[in-house]
């Protein structure tokens, strides 16, 4: 996803960029598993690009996105669920001055009501944010479900 460095070593973000990275990815998903479609899709930018291979097209623009992930999370409550995405094994490396490429994995845990947890799904995703003043925005991620094709 990103080239590396001229002098061929690959051009890896700094601590502080890092623990930026996963406050930004904390409250990302914290805003999902508590239903809050809206303010997880203003953490995309306004052209931003959301897709899964799972899925059969990519959902481009912020309104798209905040409407199909407010259909996606009314169905999980409809459901009784309470889900928690998990994201973990954080790679990110510099592909610009404001712009940083990461992956990672990422386990969405569910729970019925009165009922135990159990693994829903796992994925590896991979990112493109751009600093949007003290944070960051998704320009564009790519999910890829474990245990599943490469395209949908």
């Amino acid at each position: 996803m990103t080239a590396p460095a001229g002098d061929g070593t690959v051009a890896t973000v700094d601590a502080t960029v890092y623990a930026e990275l996963q406050q930004f990815y904390a409250g990302q998903m914290q805003l999902l598993d508590d239903g809050a479609a809206d303010e997880w899709a203003r953490t995309f930018t306004l052209d931003g690009v959301f897709e899964q291979n799972v899925l059969p097209r990519p959902w481009r623009g912020r309104d798209e996105i905040a409407a199909k992930m407010r259909a996606a999370v009314g169905k999980v409550a409809a459901q009784q669920l309470d889900r928690r995405h998990w994201i973990g094994m954080v790679t990110a490396r510099l592909a610009g001055p404001d712009v940083v490429h990461t992956r990672y994995y990422a386990t969405v845990v569910q729970t019925r009501k009165g009922g135990s947890a159990e693994l829903h799904l796992s994925t590896c995703a991979e990112d493109v944010l751009v600093r949007d003043g003290g944070s960051w925005l998704v320009e564009h991620r790519s999910v890829r479900h474990d245990g599943t094709a490469a395209e949908g």
